[in-house]
């Protein structure tokens, strides 16, 4: 939900890759994209993920385990158009301190107004829109959140190859997503006055808070349409519901940077869903890609529900506009 990647570096004395997100998932023609757990897809549906969590060494210095649970519930307003809402808690663990020290709370909320523009249901291609905004001081102050709201317009796709001819047939289950972002901060500066309690002195920081590229997207390969598209090979059930991912998260900076040695950072997140009628499960590893992402790798799980499959003419339904078609991958 970029996480989505919407919000994938905090500001403070070092930066920290966080490595949050969520998808809709999203039926076009035989494809069915899942929902991702890391690099947001085109999707538009009602669903929640609860929760997402992960659990990540991140790039402060000294580095300290962070572990972040995520919350995203993604509502219908039309059947192409959906408002998403993603609460994210933090807790920082003290290094060589007890477990339950560190500091704690909210990040910043962080909402999505999303817009599917386009379906080919021949090709298996899909286009959205949407924008991404993280809302300035709606978190906690001990986790050091941006004081401005930062607001990004987003491009999402998924295509799959079920389109490729006879002589390819066993790479028809694949596909890809991508999501192309740019975050822009409500204000191009901020300045911090400190007063220094026993001298009385005041210091003055003035920094640019930076616009970024945000991308990223996944890799699938869909053992559910290898067996109700391509050819069922009488495989146990279990694994028809596979769906083997790897998914990349990351974030450039491309301007009002100066002065801050900022990189690209971002995560490569291979692993597997298991996808089933009414829910899905998903398990990566969080492989930073550099020192400013982080310093080993993690662990990011998701339990997502399909909302408009389990509750149809209640719940799961847009807001205007009757009940849909489920978007079921069997």
């Amino acid at each position: 939900m970029l996480t989505r990647l919407a919000r994938a570096v905090l500001f403070g004395p070092a930066l920290a890759f966080v490595p949050l997100g969520a998808g809709a998932h999203e039926i076009v023609g035989n494809r069915f994209f899942p929902a991702t757990l890391v690099a947001d897809d085109p999707g538009i549906n009602d669903e929640l993920s609860l929760p997402t969590a992960s659990l990540f060494k991140n790039s402060d210095i000294p580095s300290v385990n962070e572990l972040d649970i995520a919350v995203e519930f993604s509502k219908r307003i039309t059947d192409d158009f959906a408002l998403i809402v993603q609460p994210t808690w933090t807790h920082l663990y003290v290094p060589g301190g007890p477990l339950g020290n560190g500091a704690s709370g909210f990040q910043n909320l962080e909402t999505t107004a999303k817009y599917r523009l386009y379906k080919n249901p021949e090709h298996e291609f899909v286009v959205s829109v949407g924008l991404v905004a993280e809302w300035a001081n709606t978190g906690a102050k001990s986790l050091s959140v941006d004081t401005f709201t930062t607001y990004t317009p987003t491009l999402y796709f998924g295509k799959g190859f079920g389109d490729l001819p006879d002589a390819v047939w066993w790479a028809r289950p694949f596909a890809v997503t991508g999501v192309f972002g740019y975050a822009i901060p409500s204000r191009s500066r901020t300045i911090t006055t400190t007063v220094d309690p026993d001298s009385g002195d005041v210091s003055v920081d003035d920094s640019p808070n930076p616009r970024f590229f945000n991308w990223g997207g996944s890799l699938q390969y869909s053992m559910p349409y290898m067996k109700t598209a391509v050819n069922d090979f009488g495989l146990p059930d279990f694994f028809n519901h596979l769906i083997p991912i790897v998914e990349a998260s990351l974030q450039t900076p491309v301007s009002n940077f100066a002065g801050l040695d900022l990189k690209t950072t971002g995560t490569i997140n291979p692993g597997v869903l298991w996808v089933g009628d009414y829910f899905q499960v998903g398990v990566e590893a969080i492989v930073p890609v550099n020192r400013q992402s982080g310093t080993s790798v993690g662990v990011i799980a998701q339990l997502h529900l399909y909302l408009d499959d389990l509750f149809p003419t209640t719940i799961g339904k847009p807001i205007f506009g009757g009940p849909v078609t489920p978007a079921k991958p069997f």
